[in-house]
């Protein structure tokens, strides 16, 4: 596998659809096309970037579906390399077939995200672009399309680069000034060294701490709820989600896995994960739903502990620390008392 290969991939999700697009890159892009396209003209005749309409055949001409094509010459295409598109019907087998016909006339199938790292290699995008990419692509809210889209027109690129000028233009002025003394090029004095550096530091360490916004926005808040069993924390989930998304009962141990779901707050994907109640338990089927509430405590950004207030705590639960979990003593916490427990005290007083 070499970026000298021609490369095809079905590029729009698998299942069912009006259309679907294989793309074809490399420099064997264009007579693949040839071979396995039937319209009034050859694609090799083709303008770029213009869709013509005709018959996509495979092997022994035998016709797969009617579709358009069009041709993106290098180095204007997304890779910067000779682009093939063709726009089938979007069914899961015919798109399948098109591809199979791109592969047996000498292409080789895309790894995947091989688009976009030819894009890089040809000086089409920057690294910061080509992890934009994705970043667009999963991006479930607007914060996040925004950020990924700022991402990929190179504004962090940019700044990057202006970073690394200044680098380059302050190394280069203590070099010259050290090896043509000759040539009155004066060194700048120590105190305005220290100045033009510490201009430097402060800009890399203000991207520096832009990089937990970015990760909250790609990946999400992990918000783990967690208490002991029946304290109400299925009953919380359900009721931020709007609807009846986890089983609830009056009998113990009745979630035994975590379950996670995705909330947009103003912008910022929250990560709600309900878990198994902490207690001591002597099956193992529930152990093992413990053990995995503890696992997801260790990799929570919040912990949203849910307690019942009329009722006591396990003798191991009391016991534990939050810190312990991970070792950190500053990692975010909320504790609540369960609405729901509240309800039952109060129909309690009230009979």
């Amino acid at each position: 596998m070499t970026v000298s290969d021609t490369i095809a991939a079905v590029s729009t999700p698998p299942g069912e659809g009006a259309i679907a697009l294989i793309r074809v890159s490399g420099a064997n892009a264009i007579e693949i096309a040839d071979e396995i396209f039937r319209g009034k003209e050859e694609p090799s005749r083709f303008d770029s970037h213009v869709q013509h309409l005709g018959e996509i055949v495979g092997a022994e001409d035998q016709l797969i579906d009617q579709g358009v094509l069009s041709v993106h010459r290098a180095p204007g295409s997304y890779t910067g390399e000779d682009l093939v598109e063709i726009s089938c019907h979007g069914g899961t087998l015919v798109s399948a077939k098109v591809l199979d016909a791109c592969l047996r006339a000498g292409a080789r199938a895309a790894r995947p995200g091989e688009f976009t790292e030819r894009a890089f290699l040809n000086g089409k995008m920057d690294l910061t672009q080509a992890e934009a990419v994705i970043d667009l692509i999963r991006a479930r809210t607007d914060l996040a399309l925004r950020s990924a889209t700022e991402q990929l027109q190179g504004r962090l690129g940019n700044q990057i680069r202006k970073i690394r000028d200044e680098l380059i233009a302050l190394l280069a002025h203590i070099n010259a000034s050290i090896d043509f003394p000759e040539e009155g090029i004066s060194p700048d004095e120590d105190e305005t060294l220290c100045v033009r550096l510490d201009s430097i530091r402060e800009a890399i360490a203000a991207l520096l701490a832009t990089a937990d916004q970015g990760r909250v926005l790609r990946e999400g808040v992990r918000v783990v709820i967690y208490g002991a069993t029946n304290a109400g924390k299925s009953s919380l989930l359900n009721r931020l989600l709007g609807c009846d998304r986890v089983i609830v009962s009056d009998t113990h141990g009745t979630t035994r896995d975590t379950i996670e779901e995705t909330v947009n707050l103003e912008g910022v994907p929250i990560r709600l994960l309900d878990t198994a109640g902490l207690r001591t338990s002597e099956s193992e089927v529930e152990s093992k739903g413990i053990a995995r509430t503890e696992e997801s405590l260790q990799l929570a950004d919040l912990r949203l502990h849910i307690a019942d207030r009329n009722a006591p705590k396990p003798a191991h639960f009391n016991s534990r620390k939050l810190s312990e979990f991970n070792g950190q003593t500053n990692l975010p916490a909320v504790a609540a008392h369960s609405a729901e427990a509240a309800a039952k005290a109060g129909s309690a007083r009230a009979g």
